[in-house]
């Protein structure tokens, strides 16, 4: 799968992905072949990108499963929209979901020894919540926590934007940068109110209560909303993964791409954010996902269709423009851990 612009669409492509409105409904399903006449009605309705197969044959290794990442951002989307303020009775159906996620991630082979390719995308909170719990549950697999943690993890990242919910103003895609200092106070309460509303639940852990508290401070004591640096191991967790998705799917934020939120981390490393979870975290994420195109040191175009173990910036590539502009008519494959010499100078798509 790939995220394309609409102007760069040609027909024929496949969605990979439903194709849905602001308020989810379907205007064309997964898998539907977009013609020529459908791109130009995409553009009037102010649809900027959607996600395709790619043509190329790829080895694309994700952390969960579609259909499993599927199912579960409808439960939560089901559950959370209908909950208001101190009416929890239904929440207790995400501790189940949660160890659905960790049971599903934990069925792959070699699970610990895989680059995931996580990519750039639009995504709305429920899908920005599934995503941080699988790549939480992940780091904290790596860092070999105890299955009771990687549970209270889980949970707490279905949950942890809950507070969002109790806002007097609708900060859905909206960029944190131009808000009013009023709008980002009170943005900035959030945490306060997931955790208000749910820090009598007796089926939740407190280590997950902390964490819908504590998953936007920062170790420097830059963080809200109580610029604490006493912060634990699992918030430390949330917090990488939930500030590298929200970067890569522009929430909050201008959206950036995969390699860019790398460089973020890594220069934050030990100043904003726990450097052994970093370091974790980093291990087992593609700094090019499958499906991206990049430009070679050598002028030519090439999509990358798979991983290298322990090198994430030395991916496979199939070139598929030579230097001179001209398509490839025979199939080129370059491992960038064999070809030393070959270089990405940057991402094009």
């Amino acid at each position: 799968m790939i995220v394309r612009k609409v102007e760069e669409l040609v027909g024929n492509e496949v969605l990979a992905r439903d194709l849905t409105t602001w308020d989810y409904q379907t205007i064309l399903p997964e898998e539907a072949v977009i013609r020529v006449d459908y791109i130009e009605k995409l553009k009037e309705l102010g649809i900027k990108e959607v996600c395709i197969h790619e043509e190329e044959e790829s080895h694309e290794c994700l952390i969960l499963k579609t259909d499993i990442e599927h199912s579960a951002k409808k439960k939560v989307k089901e559950i959370l929209e209908k909950h208001t303020y101190k009416h929890n009775g239904n929440l207790v159906e995400l501790s189940k979901t949660a160890d659905n996620i960790i049971s599903n991630i934990l069925e792959k082979d070699q699970v610990i020894e895989r680059v995931y390719d996580i990519k750039q995308r639009n995504a709305d909170i429920y899908e920005h919540s599934i995503s941080i719990c699988s790549l939480a549950i992940l780091t904290a697999l790596k860092m070999e926590l105890p299955s009771e943690k990687i549970h209270d993890i889980g949970v707490a990242c279905l949950l942890h934007d809950i507070g969002l919910r109790y806002l007097p103003h609708d900060f859905f895609n909206k960029n944190l940068d131009e808000l009013s200092e009023y709008e980002i106070a009170e943005y900035k309460k959030h945490p306060i109110y997931g955790y208000s509303a749910l820090k009598d639940e007796n089926w939740l852990s407190e280590a997950s209560k902390l964490i819908i508290l504590l998953h936007h401070e920062r170790i420097n004591g830059s963080g809200y909303p109580l610029k604490t640096k006493d912060i634990p191991l699992e918030c430390l967790i949330v917090s990488v993964c939930d500030v590298f998705d929200e970067m890569i799917c522009g929430i909050n934020c201008k959206r950036i791409k995969v390699h860019e939120a790398i460089e973020f981390l890594k220069f934050y490393k030990d100043k904003k954010f726990d450097g052994r979870v970093v370091d974790v975290f980093l291990n087992f994420t593609a700094v090019y996902p499958v499906g991206t195109h990049v430009l070679t040191s050598e002028g030519e175009i090439g999509v990358v269709v798979g991983q290298n173990k322990d090198f994430q910036d030395r991916p496979i590539l199939r070139i598929i423009q030579n230097r001179d502009g001209s398509k490839v008519k025979k199939e080129i494959i370059k491992n960038l851990v064999k070809v030393q010499n070959l270089f990405i100078e940057k991402v094009i798509g």
